[in-house]
């Protein structure tokens, strides 16, 4: 395994983690791991999902393996959790405002999913957050660095926050290898420098992370969420 300097850690000095992209980006699992790794340095720790549009990978549904965990959910409540309606946690408010939290927020894809956060922009601007898209480039939209360009301000309009890092998330699902990784580098790197922000980490595997000793900060990643077929 890699030396402690090629891995991503989160800042200590930031709190507020917002977590954009376009749909099959995976900044579900991102935001997962993001939330444990928060936990994991000692952190109070929440994830917000925010994800209104996909019904099938929504952090909310980690809620039992994320409060073990010492991660507290945020999602709506009752008859509202399973739903495919707009409707925004109670909670999430007072966590942008919780300084003794560290919080994540997991917002739906693309322009239609970033809209929910109009309504919170300014408040969420004075937190001096982290606004991270989250990119893949084996998606359709984010095989070109134009188009992937276009997603990323269309999000910013959208949301009424300004993006200020670039997460490198290429994947196939399982059928990920360290070459899929590898080959989303360059248009990562790209992508960043078109849009003058920081390019904050490369995601991988777990069990890939030492094939991609190139790459750094590496954030090694668990795959948590499934897909629906996947499931029992």
């Amino acid at each position: 395994m890699a030396a402690d300097k090629h891995f991503f850690a989160p800042a200590g000095d930031k709190r507020l983690f917002i977590i954009v992209g376009a749909f099959g980006s995976g900044k579900t699992e991102f935001a997962l791991n993001l939330a444990l790794s928060l936990a994991g340095q000692g952190r109070p720790a929440a994830l917000a999902d925010l994800d209104l549009v996909n019904p099938y990978f929504r952090s909310r549904e980690k809620s039992g393996m994320l409060e073990i965990c010492g991660v507290k959910m945020i999602a709506p409540e009752g008859a509202l959790r399973n739903a495919d309606l707009p409707s925004i946690p109670p909670a999430l408010p007072r966590l942008i405002y919780d300084k003794k939290t560290a919080g994540v927020v997991d917002v739906g894809g693309d322009r239609t999913g970033a809209r929910v956060l109009a309504a919170y922009a300014r408040d969420i601007l004075k937190q001096d957050p982290s606004v991270w898209y989250v990119f893949n480039r084996s998606r359709y939209d984010n095989a070109r660095n134009d188009a992937a360009l276009t997603s990323l301000k269309q999000i910013e309009v959208s949301c009424g926050l300004r993006v200020n890092g670039i997460v490198h998330n290429t994947h196939l699902m399982g059928d990920t290898t360290a070459a899929t990784v590898l080959w989303g580098f360059e248009a990562a790197k790209r992508l960043s420098e078109l849009a003058g922000m920081p390019l904050v980490c490369h995601c991988a595997r777990r069990d890939l992370i030492d094939e991609l000793q190139t790459l750094s900060p590496l954030f090694p990643m668990t795959l948590y969420m499934n897909r629906p077929w996947e499931d029992g």
